[in-house]
């Protein structure tokens, strides 16, 4: 599992972006763990990175 961090470092997204997304409904899925720990799995990481893709132009 990826910690927040983690997840921004590789996705090169700020933490205050994560969160945003997550208030808005576009962020990965995510395991609470505790009241202070937030985790997301790689499968969750995956798919929210497949979802946000964008298409590749045609010409």
């Amino acid at each position: 599992m990826l910690t927040v961090s983690e997840f921004c470092e590789r996705h090169r997204i700020g933490r205050r972006t994560f969160y945003r997304l997550l208030a808005d409904g576009q962020g990965p899925r995510v395991v609470r763990i505790g009241k202070r720990s937030t985790r997301i799995t790689e499968a969750a990481a995956a798919e929210w990175l497949a979802a946000h893709e964008s298409a590749p132009a045609s010409a």
